[in-house]
């Protein structure tokens, strides 16, 4: 049977295994109603209850203004709040301690559950590091740690692999999905002489490679430093009642002292400390934070940083990523064109799609999926079919010899052949092309295009009647970013984008003053995204690692909502203003009438912990606001 003592100690053991929040929510539950039970003159306990209060909260605040002031002579709200606290001891007023006390670590709760911060987006970034190589020496292959690789060595990647550091391709041919590094979602066919670079994934075919830069210098290394101290410079808001304690405390102090000195009544001194408490003023800030980010959970934004909201409101450019941002992300067949009299247009569709269906290339994925959709018919077997890995296919479809890839795949079986001066329209525009041909003669095309949100207009005209000037930061080329710009009315465009160029773009715009919040979804964008004043992920079609390095996520993708949280930002920066307004206008009444004599520190106390609720009102009006 357990003893009196393991009884009571079983509880309290559980309490401290809680976590900070939680524990401090169990604090403020217990001083809360310690201090209405004693406002209600319910004392249970032999002393005034409301000492739970000031021991449970205001203890806390009195050590934390101590060390402030004694380790780096840092005024604080707290100082204030402390000499309140035991000032109102000392005369006998506990009511008023614990009220105070419970008012200030509500608003201390407040601003801790708004600016957690989550790290994980580092250490996925790391686990995409590549562990193992495999080196060719002498022959022969062995497996070594990927740190271990050095400059010049001779390495093997198989389909499947993660290319280990960078480098040149000495041997073989390739597709590589290069999207970690260039958010770009089609894989670039690579040969003998191109580059390649750590982290990013061989499709399908094995090369050889040389390394060119290995451990810290490669481009997955350099990728997680630009995250890890990319938010290094941004700054953070510091509440108002702290910026300003210095001011409140000196004045306070010469009010009280002032004060005592005419009157030679102590009570109003106390009385005036009481009310010069900053509670409404330290409420004021978190309150619209929270009520506002409840307002942009229901427009499908998850608010991650809880300043995130007040360093929008002062945004002026948006930088917008354009794969999976503005687009869809997935190519769509625009337009299929044949040049050979014998097959029509919808011949060379079903004869693409038919040998496709074997071909694990996002391409030709994208032309079977699109011609099932388009032609609504069953698609014919594919026989002696072939991937020739970074340049396209060969198979059979009903008798008839098809290739479809590259020009140069045309070229290496003899094919002869011009562009047609239509396909080089839609190069023009962005578009991917896949050249077919038929029992060995050039057959036309198939143009790709990655497609724009249907969205996407609208909201940029939305955003730039906010007073907000877009811009498009892309990894894809110059052409293709240009042709979707045109359609959204984007005059600023950066194409070719690497993750080091999008966080230098970012940094211009910053030397000049304005303030830019970035807005992608690739684990490219994860340096933009922290640097930015403000990062905004795509939640739903974005990487895990953009999403942990962004401010704000927007889970279901619906870029519709962005003007809506622009002007949430803005009317929660005058939520705030008005309640600071009032505060301080508050506060000043009630210390004319403290120095009076009109207030004691009990009805002071009320005063402002009236003025506290009417605050919280004010802010809660944000949670079901609405863009006029």
């Amino acid at each position: 049977m357990k003893s009196f003592c393991e009884t009571l100690m079983e509880p309290l053991e559980q309490f401290l295994e809680l976590g900070g929040i939680k524990k401090d929510i169990t604090l403020l539950v217990l001083s809360g109603i310690a201090v209405v039970l004693s406002l209600a003159g319910v004392q249970p306990l032999p002393f005034d209850i409301a000492w739970v209060a000031i021991i449970l909260c205001g203890v806390p605040i009195i050590l934390e203004a101590i060390i402030g002031l004694v380790t780096a002579f840092d005024i604080k709200a707290d100082v204030l709040v402390s000499l309140a606290l035991i000032a109102s001891v000392c005369i006998g007023e506990t009511f008023a301690a614990g009220e105070v006390a419970f008012i200030m670590q509500l608003g201390g709760l407040l601003e801790e559950l708004t600016v957690a911060k989550a790290r994980a987006g580092i250490e996925k970034l790391v686990h995409l590091t590549p562990q193992t190589a495999r080196v060719l020496k002498n022959g022969t292959e062995q497996t070594i740690p990927a740190e271990q690789v050095q400059v010049g060595d001779v390495l093997r990647v198989l389909p499947g692999e993660t290319v280990p550091v960078d480098g040149i391709i000495t041997a073989g041919q390739t597709s590589i999905n290069q999207a970690v590094m260039t958010g770009e979602s089609l894989p670039v066919d690579k040969t003998v002489g191109d580059e390649v670079s750590s982290g990013t994934v061989n499709q399908f075919g094995a090369f050889e490679m040389q390394a060119a830069k290995v451990g810290e210098d490669s481009s997955i290394q350099r990728m997680i430093r630009l995250v890890q101290s990319a938010d290094a410079g941004k700054a953070k808001i510091v509440g108002l009642a702290d910026r300003w304690a210095t001011w409140i405390v000196v004045i306070a102090l010469t009010a009280a002292a002032l004060t005592w000195a005419v009157t030679g009544q102590i009570i109003r001194a106390v009385t005036i400390l009481v009310v010069f408490c900053p509670c409404a003023l330290v409420l004021a800030t978190p309150t619209a934070i929270m009520a506002a980010i409840g307002n942009a959970t229901k427009h499908g934004f998850l608010v991650r940083e809880g300043d995130a909201l007040e360093r929008l409101a002062r945004v002026r450019v948006l930088a917008f990523d354009k794969t999976g941002t503005l687009t869809c992300g997935t190519p769509e067949v625009v337009a299929v064109e044949s040049v050979c009299p014998a097959y029509n247009n919808t011949d060379l569709y079903r004869f693409a799609a038919s040998a496709e269906q074997l071909s694990e290339h996002p391409l030709g994925k994208a032309i079977v999926r699109c011609c099932k959709k388009d032609l609504g018919t069953e698609l014919a077997a594919a026989q002696n079919f072939q991937m020739i890995p970074g340049r396209g296919i060969s198979a059979v479809v009903d008798g008839v010899q098809l290739l479809a890839g590259s020009p140069e795949l045309l070229k290496a079986e003899g094919i002869d052949f011009a562009v047609p001066a239509s396909a080089e329209n839609y190069l023009q525009k962005g578009a991917t092309i896949t050249y077919l041909a038929v029992n060995g003669r050039f057959a036309g095309f198939i143009a790709l295009s990655d497609t724009l949100r249907a969205e996407s207009a609208d909201t940029i005209r939305q955003l730039a009647a906010l007073g907000v000037q877009p811009v498009l930061l892309t990894g894809d080329h110059e052409s293709a970013a240009n042709a979707i710009a045109g359609q959204l009315g984007i005059r600023e465009v950066r194409a070719n984008c690497l993750p080091q160029d999008k966080l230098r773009y970012i940094d211009e715009f910053q030397q000049k003053g304005e303030l830019v919040c970035m807005i992608g979804d690739g684990i490219n964008d994860a340096p933009a995204l922290k640097k930015a004043e403000v990062g905004i992920a795509m939640g739903g079609t974005g990487s895990d690692i953009a999403v942990d390095a962004a401010d704000i996520a927007l889970v279901d993708d619906e870029v519709k909502e962005l003007p809506h949280l622009m002007a949430l930002s803005k009317r929660m920066m005058t939520t705030i203003k008005l309640n600071l307004t009032f505060s301080m206008t508050l506060n000043f009444i009630a210390i004319t009438l403290a120095i009076t004599g009109i207030l004691n520190p009990v009805v002071g106390a009320l005063v402002h912990n009236a003025g506290s609720v009417l605050v919280i009102i004010n802010s809660a009006l944000l949670l079901n606001w609405k863009r006029p």
